[in-house]
């Protein structure tokens, strides 16, 4: 059974990211989702939400916020009510000075679900979001019905670590994790050349995405304080393989959707989730790169809706229509 959450408790959320200022959404968009404030966690969250079903929580990678699913997410809420969050420090969530490690990033997403009065949802994660989805799936393994995990290979932990020197190929996709841990330097280098920073990064990881897509994203990490918050995850990198060196002793025993994309780690997502989940199917989205909910949007959504299917037909299985998210 499920209830759709009341958001008129919520404040509304206006300013750049938004549903009312984010550039080219679909058509028909802002007359399903709203964009609204949460307090949750101890910090305030920017979530956009609507739909019809039961809830489906969509957790973005980096460097992207919420807007990473804006194509996939109106026909998802034919289906789903979906919640798709700024992770903390990114977007218009708050740009908190600490609590960016995996733990903490999990608990930010039970907080918000909490507070729209969910008690059990289904997720996916892409690339960081990726690690805070199983951070979420395996602390809070009650709460989640299942999980589609997409575009790296594995949750990062001390078993499942690459070498400093790795081939010239892996390094241009993986050099900005350990140059993001560091502290202050980043910025000062990348200040001022967002563009070039960021750029490179879409590009390499697969490319594909147009540029002026690029520059909004851009856009939102280009004054220092959305900048620093952007680089939080990396900082906590210690802790979140600490966390996830407990995590990786239990197997997860809800069914995963282990998802990449063919241009970037493909069959490699289901290859490390095969060692840490009981129930994996594995799909590799043909011709996309990293960016796959931009890249591939209808193949990745023809997956989600298989994949998703059984919870919803199993949550809705006794319910009177219930009323439309606003």
């Amino acid at each position: 059974m499920y209830t759709s959450p009341e958001l008129t408790r919520f404040p509304v959320a206006d300013g750049a990211g938004s549903v009312s200022q984010a550039p080219d959404l679909p058509e028909g968009f802002a007359d399903t989702f709203t964009s609204r404030y949460i307090e949750a966690n101890g910090i305030r969250q920017h979530v956009v939400v609507g739909g019809q079903g039961p809830a489906l929580v969509l957790v973005h990678g980096w460097p992207q916020t919420w807007y990473a699913w804006r194509l996939l997410m109106p026909k998802l809420a034919k289906r789903f009510t979906v919640i798709a969050p700024d992770q903390r420090g990114i977007g218009l969530s708050e740009r908190a000075r600490s609590g960016y490690d995996s733990t903490t990033l999990a608990a930010d997403v039970i907080g918000v679900v909490d507070a729209l009065g969910i008690d059990r949802f289904a997720v996916a994660g892409h690339d960081t979001g990726f690690i805070i989805s199983y951070a979420l799936v395996a602390d809070y393994a009650d709460r989640v019905d299942r999980v589609a995990l997409a575009e790296i290979p594995g949750p990062p932990a001390p078993s499942n670590t690459p070498p400093l020197f790795v081939p010239s190929h892996l390094n241009a996709k993986l050099w900005h994790i350990p140059f993001n841990r560091a502290d202050d330097l980043p910025e000062q280098l990348i200040a001022g050349r967002e563009d070039v920073f960021f750029g490179y990064e879409f590009a390499i990881q697969g490319g594909g995405l147009p540029t002026e897509l690029i520059e909004f994203y851009v856009g939102l990490v280009s004054d220092p304080e959305s900048l620093r918050g952007s680089l939080g995850f990396y900082r906590a990198w210690d802790a979140t393989l600490e966390q996830n060196a407990e995590r990786v002793t239990r197997k997860l025993m809800l069914p995963v959707l282990a998802v990449g994309g063919e241009r970037s780690y493909g069959g490699l997502v289901e290859h490390a989730m095969s060692a840490l989940a009981d129930d994996v199917e594995g799909v590799v989205i043909d011709g996309a790169g990293h960016w796959l909910a931009e890249e591939a949007p209808e193949q990745l959504l023809a997956s989600f809706n298989r994949f998703f299917e059984p919870y919803r037909a199993a949550a809705t299985a006794d319910l009177v229509e219930a009323p439309a998210v606003r």
